[in-house]
């Protein structure tokens, strides 16, 4: 293989700001990974541009060559050494909003007393999003908003996930052709890849669709009970359980959190870029 796409999501994922511990040395030896020319990072999250450079400078991990920020809605290259944000896949998925601008969604669901719009720089062109108290019954409110919807010809796609450390569930609403999983597809196309030179990673219920598409994906061990059931279970009635692989630790030395959850699974759809970094010394090395 030539080139690996190593997709993953920020909060949780590759930074250990959840409950769980992380192995001391996983973060260098992420970096020091993605720091192969084969290896093509991008960073897919719910995170705005602001909030991801904050998390590079606040947890040392590396530039990636792309961002896919906004739960999907928007690509960003770095490769250059600056944003480039691609207009070509905001285009794509304007088509889905019919017409209607993010002030007319806004106006459609304002009456829905569950939900509680989120702040401004976490909205955009193409994303409308809200916050829902964890005891409403989201698939009842997530027909109410999707039957709005459908009646001014939008087509959408809700996101459900949840914030953890805050304790409140999170909605985002955006376009159908928008999300983490068709964001990928788009930059997969766009570099030419196959679907064995993908590898995605992630923890949560936004991740989800990515995580049982049928393109290699690993949950990393610190992600909830849930999760992992509800990710194997889609995974399983998809007939893809064998492109999903649950990081449980012991591999490398390290306990399957975060970065290290990332690396086992690398290990375990491609092995011989593991092996290749050790036979060079990279994990000792590296900066």
């Amino acid at each position: 293989m030539s080139r690996l796409l190593l997709c993953t999501d920020l909060d949780r994922t590759l930074l250990p700001n959840g409950a769980q511990s992380e192995s001391p040395d996983a973060r260098r030896r992420f970096g020091a990974f993605v720091a192969q020319d084969a290896v093509i990072l991008a960073y897919v999250t719910g995170r705005h541009r602001a909030l991801v450079e904050r998390a590079v400078a606040s947890y040392g991990i590396p530039t990636p060559d792309f961002v896919i920020s906004d739960v999907g809605t928007r690509i960003h290259d770095l490769r250059r050494g600056d944003w480039q944000s691609w207009q070509a896949w905001e285009d794509v998925i304007d088509v889905d909003w019919g017409g209607n601008d993010h002030r007319a969604l806004r106006g459609l669901l304002s009456d829905l007393s569950a939900l509680r719009l989120q702040e401004r720089s976490k909205q955009n062109a193409h994303k409308l999003s809200y916050y829902v108290p964890l005891q409403v019954d989201r698939h009842a409110l997530c027909d109410a908003v999707e039957q709005r919807l459908q009646a001014v010809g939008v087509r959408a796609n809700l996101v459900w996930s949840v914030d953890e450390p805050n304790g409140v569930g999170l909605l985002d609403v955006l376009p159908a052709s928008a999300g983490k999983l068709q964001a990928i597809r788009f930059l997969q196309g766009k570099l030419g890849l196959g679907e064995n030179e993908v590898i995605f990673a992630g923890d949560s219920g936004n991740d989800l669709p990515v995580l049982a598409s049928g393109l290699p994906a690993v949950l990393v061990a610190n992600a909830s009970a849930e999760v992992r059931a509800e990710a194997s279970a889609l995974a399983r009635a998809q007939g893809k359980s064998d492109r999903l692989y649950l990081a449980r630790g012991g591999v490398l030395g390290m306990n399957g959190n975060y970065s290290a959850g990332i690396l086992e699974g690398v290990a375990h759809f491609h092995p011989e870029l593991i092996a290749r970094l050790a036979d060079e010394g990279g994990w000792q090395h590296a900066g």
